[in-house]
């Protein structure tokens, strides 16, 4: 399908304003009458040489919180695919998180965690978006500090991903 110079300028405006593919296509057919498929919009896109922003990830509510802002970088900086804990005083150190290459059965997505008292677990997220953490220590429960390091360790290493 061809589209006018005019109705170019408007899908190029569309992407520029941080539109999406789906936003897109229900613009082009409400407001030009060109009904397309969602493929048909990826091409069109693709066509005209435009890439889509991606949306701004939100900010955990749990970062103004943050400890002191001189362990904060001291967080970010440590590699989190590490599996060995190194030795730490107790919920003094760092989470760290790493992804199966080959999810658990069940699973979307699964992988391990270090806490920083030395505790593993293995972690798991379902089709629906649930997360579970399965401890090697039954009845083991975390330092709540840990787990907000735990979740920003995995959304890490899944934005790695794609996911």
């Amino acid at each position: 399908m061809q589209l006018t110079d005019e109705q170019k300028q408007k899908v190029t405006s569309w992407i520029e304003a941080g539109s999406k593919l789906s936003e897109i296509q229900d613009r082009l057919d409400k407001e030009l009458g060109l009904r397309l498929t969602y493929m048909d919009v990826r091409l069109l896109v693709d066509d005209l040489k435009l890439t889509p922003k991606d949306a701004e990830p939100p900010q955990p509510a749990a970062q103004p919180a943050a400890p002191a802002p001189a362990e904060a970088p001291a967080a970010e900086a440590a590699p989190v695919e590490d599996e060995t804990p190194s030795p730490l005083a107790e919920g003094g150190g760092k989470v760290s998180v790493s992804v199966d290459q080959l999810a658990r059965p069940g699973a979307m997505v699964s992988g391990k965690v270090t806490f920083s008292d030395g505790q593993k677990a293995e972690w798991y997220m379902d089709q629906y978006g649930r997360l579970g953490l399965s401890p090697a220590q039954q009845g083991y429960r975390p330092p709540q500090s840990d787990i907000a390091d735990f979740q920003m360790a995995l959304d890490r290493e899944l934005a790695k991903m794609g996911l």
